[in-house]
């Protein structure tokens, strides 16, 4: 028997992603479809009879309209019109059987197209336990369609679909002349003839609705959530990624032990070994972070907590939905923004985005502490407040301010100018899935390493070179890298930087520190010919030298650019990788750019006059 390809469409929250696991499995690749940043799932799986069978898993929408990229390519590649994409051979369209009075009416959309398909009532475990009574042979006369029943979370869940696949010739359209103009009307006469309702349908999730989203507890009990997650990203992988910095730091001592002296262990050690494990370190509050927003989404509980931030973060022209990945942004940016295909709206989710590295993540950290301790004196305010805790938090306020005036600063500028309402459904409660959340972390780590190592090591051996050569002359004193091109380039660099108060030694800094926030300390350290024993003895020796040498001024300014400077070509990566656009890298690089001159400069020349 021929391959058979087909494609999963339905409804957000119906079980299709679920579906798609349970039929292929581990063999399913990740991409995304040309020249837009929608995801693009495949894999395939063998019938019993040995046939073949490819699976596209298209993106999940509540309509065929084309209001957006998600609308657009699953219309588009169930009609074969995308270039370079096969058009399927049928559609399954998977419907959640437990709220059949929304999803009938995406069905109609996509029987209108005329192609041949099958509808998979998915949750009918769910369903028959809510008192759901579902007569599937009228419901296939009155859609005229093929129905099946699947329970995609339960092991053999799909085995109907699968018969069904393994005899179909995948060449019956569906009869679109057959589908009314009111689809809402037509929703209510199918299920007046095919589906018998209980009273109440679901009891329980009343319940927990009554509790969750109630105005004053809902709120409090979504900040105790995010608290959680907050913490388990930010704590939580901290053990692991120590681990990961310990194995990194053994092979780069294995390299140097093993190797002779020269730029090639140079270069094995601090380019390879080095900047793979500056990429790889994020990887644990990568995998938390979606632990969290996948257990959240599977649960149901994430589209509630969307709907409860709705309203005041429109304010700022965001949606609920921006919400968890500006709070993971805290502890990382790089999965705050990988966390924004959450968001369904491009217009938002390009907003979130280029806000997101506006959140003070941890990374900088080190240097709001090395700065902070030299120049700001400790003692308590109201007796009870630590004075550079308060600095501390005055940062992250800065941070936050900004990105909610530069989220409604686009708003305002925005070209299109039309309402996108969040439009969501509110799922059942349910357990997550194991399986599910296993393969779906598997996903993200796999796109994480892939997208993001081969760019970072890029820029490491560009950064590398730079920071290596020329060697310094013989004869020469002070550190090496004051002779290098880096070291050349921060000299060239000082004329534009002396306005905000930057001497060469800091603007030599800002080079390597491009790699990653938190490398401006180590490398001020080795401008300023600092060592220790220890990174906590050195630091300690750096901020002494650089209190004596440095004004409030010049301490304050730098502070100030930190606060938005794109210092992190990681998150830049990033970037790129999840918008498929080095003009959206611009932007944001240049606009964090000129905020963070304009906040120094305005820091420094106050402070100077005062």
């Amino acid at each position: 028997m021929d391959a058979l390809t087909i494609a999963l469409v339905g409804n957000p929250n119906c079980g299709k992603t679920a579906l798609f696991n349970q039929l292929t499995g581990a063999r399913q690749k990740v991409a995304n479809y040309a020249g837009v940043t929608v995801e693009r799932k495949e894999g395939e799986f063998a019938a019993p009879s040995g046939r073949r069978v490819k699976v596209m898993d298209l993106p999940g929408t509540y309509s065929l309209d084309a209001m957006g990229p998600d609308e657009i390519i699953t219309r588009d590649v169930c009609l074969g019109r995308r270039a370079g994409e096969a058009m399927p051979d049928l559609i399954v369209c998977v419907a959640d059987a437990t709220n059949l009075r929304l999803h009938l009416r995406f069905v109609l959309e996509v029987k209108r197209l005329g192609r041949p398909m099958v509808l998979a009532l998915n949750m009918m475990d769910a369903a028959i336990k809510r008192g759901i009574r579902i007569d599937r042979v009228a419901l296939s006369r009155e859609l005229g369609i093929q129905v099946v029943e699947t329970v995609a979370v339960k092991a053999n869940g799909a085995a109907e679909l699968v018969t069904h696949l393994d005899r179909t010739a995948g060449d019956t359209a569906a009869d679109a002349a057959s589908v009314p103009e009111d689809l809402h009307a037509e929703v209510r006469r199918i299920l007046g003839a095919a589906v018998v309702m209980p009273s109440r349908t679901s009891r329980v999730d009343d319940a927990l609705d009554r509790v969750f989203l109630q105005p004053v507890l809902g709120p409090a009990i979504l900040a105790i959530v995010m608290f959680i997650v907050f913490q388990a990203v930010f704590s939580g992988a901290k053990p692991l990624q120590d681990g990961i910095t310990a194995l990194f730091d053994y092979l780069g001592a294995q390299a140097t032990q093993h190797m002779p002296q020269g730029l090639l262990q140079s270069f094995v050690r601090d380019c390879l070994i080095g900047g793979l494990g500056s990429v790889i370190v994020f990887l644990p509050q990568i995998l938390i972070l979606f632990f969290f927003i996948l257990s959240l989404e599977e649960s149901g509980y994430l589209p509630r907590a969307a709907f409860l931030l709705d309203k005041p973060m429109s304010k700022a022209g965001l949606t609920g939905r921006s919400f968890i990945p500006l709070l993971s942004s805290f502890a990382c940016a790089i999965p705050g923004i990988m966390a924004t295909r959450s968001i369904h709206d491009m217009r938002d989710r390009i907003t979130t985005i280029l806000i997101a590295p506006l959140m003070t993540c941890s990374a900088r950290l080190p240097v709001y502490a090395l700065l902070i301790g030299a120049f700001v004196p400790e003692h308590a305010v109201a007796g009870i407040l630590s004075f550079r805790g308060l600095v501390l938090f005055g940062l992250y306020l800065a941070g936050i301010v900004a990105g909610l005036l530069v989220s409604l600063v686009i708003t305002l500028t925005r070209k299109d100018k039309a309402e996108h309402p969040l439009m969501m459904e509110l799922p059942s409660y349910r357990l997550p899935n194991a399986r599910n959340l296993a393969i779906g972390l598997m996903e993200r780590a796999k796109i994480f390493m892939r997208r993001i190592t081969g760019t970072i090591l890029a820029a490491n051996t560009i950064l590398w070179v730079l920071t290596t050569f020329p060697s310094p002359p013989k004869g020469a004193t002070g550190p090496a890298i004051d002779y290098s091109l880096a070291g050349l380039v921060g000299h060239a660099l000082h004329p534009v930087f002396a306005p905000i108060g930057f001497n060469w030694q800091i603007c030599v800094a800002l080079i390597p520190g491009l790699t990653a926030r938190e490398v401006a300390v180590s490398a001020l350290g080795t401008v300023y010919s600092v060592s220790a024993g220890n990174e906590d003895a050195a630091s300690a020796q750096l901020g002494h030298l650089i209190s004596g040498q440095w004004t409030l001024a010049t301490a304050l300014s730098l502070l100030a650019w930190y606060v938005f400077a794109p210092q992190c070509m990681s998150t830049l990566a990033v970037i790129r990788r999840e918008t498929n656009s080095w003009k959206m890298v611009a932007v944001t690089a240049g606009y964090l750019f000129a905020l963070a001159y304009i906040a120094s400069f305005v820091t420094y020349q106050i402070v100077s006059r005062l």
